[in-house]
């Protein structure tokens, strides 16, 4: 898998979290030492801020880490540190709260997305996409568009993530400002053609009629091949959060595991796409 400077970065920071914790210190005797506050150092942990390669030396000399713990992670901050300006230009358009999932997207080994209500970034065809953000009457629509197309290049990566994809039913019925056969139609041929050019790339459906108590918020789930903490990415109206506690994580993967076991089979997706594609296409007026 691709690696991006946030990968490496968290991955630096398990590593930092791991040998603090193997010595017995705690975040707020790290603060002592660097002389900061705590919050830096479980920014540092997570991810979320660069080490200093200085303050990284006197971590590693209070953790007692051997020369090869130290040199991993001497590395990892040396390669985490590049990359300024990604979010410069059209890029500039993505939110910050959204950055470090975009990072790192390509570096998933496997990513597993549920949506109720409406179709995910990688998913949106581009009339659906026009639509979406004219509604919004967003005021740079290039860029959003640009940027949404760049989150399609990880389906073409020489080895990409298992992408796996539950959407439920309501996602399309439910077009960007309302009832829009064109729009359905366009975004369910889309999905038929990117199901049978990525082979990684796997769109369950979930209908209305399924035996389910209940189905929960849009949540993505991030596995990882590396020492990167695998984590959930949520995201609500004012931003998203990013959960990486083992508790949290392993209730998501209870609940995608309900999701996915209800929604229908690839072949049984496709199928029930394809009847959606003709009652579209029956309601088109020429």
């Amino acid at each position: 898998m691709p690696s991006t400077v946030t990968s490496r970065r968290r991955q630096l920071g398990n590593e930092i979290r791991r040998a603090r914790m193997t010595v017995g210190m705690t975040q707020q005797e790290v603060a002592e030492l660097l002389g900061c506050r705590q919050g830096k150092v479980n920014k540092i942990e997570s991810g979320a801020v660069a080490v200093k390669q200085a303050e990284l030396k006197q971590m590693l000399e209070a953790f007692q880490c051997s020369d090869a713990q130290s040199e991993l992670m001497l590395e990892l901050a040396r390669s985490s540190t590049g990359q300024r300006g990604q979010w410069s230009g059209y890029r500039s358009a993505v939110p910050h709260w959204f950055r470090t999932f975009t990072d790192l997207e390509p570096a998933a080994g496997e990513i597993l997305s549920w949506h109720g209500e409406r179709i995910p970034g990688p998913l949106q065809s581009e009339h659906y996409m026009l639509t979406q953000f004219s509604e919004d009457r967003a005021t740079d629509v290039t860029s959003l568009v640009r940027n949404r197309q760049d989150r399609k290049q990880v389906f073409d990566l020489d080895r990409p993530p298992y992408y796996r994809f539950v959407i439920g039913e309501a996602a399309f019925r439910r077009m960007p400002g309302g009832p829009n056969p064109s729009v359905a139609l366009d975004q369910v041929e889309h999905l038929l053609d990117l199901g049978e050019r990525y082979s990684r790339t796997f769109i369950h459906v979930l209908p209305f009629d399924v035996r389910l108590a209940f189905t929960p918020n849009d949540f993505t789930i991030m596995r990882f091949p590396d020492a990167t903490k695998d984590f959930v990415f949520i995201e609500h109206a004012a931003g998203g959060i990013y959960l990486d506690d083992e508790g949290d994580f392993e209730l998501f993967v209870d609940a995608w595991d309900r999701i996915r076991g209800a929604a229908l089979e690839l072949n049984e997706s496709v199928d029930f796409l394809r009847g959606l594609a003709a009652e579209f296409r029956s309601q088109m007026k020429f």
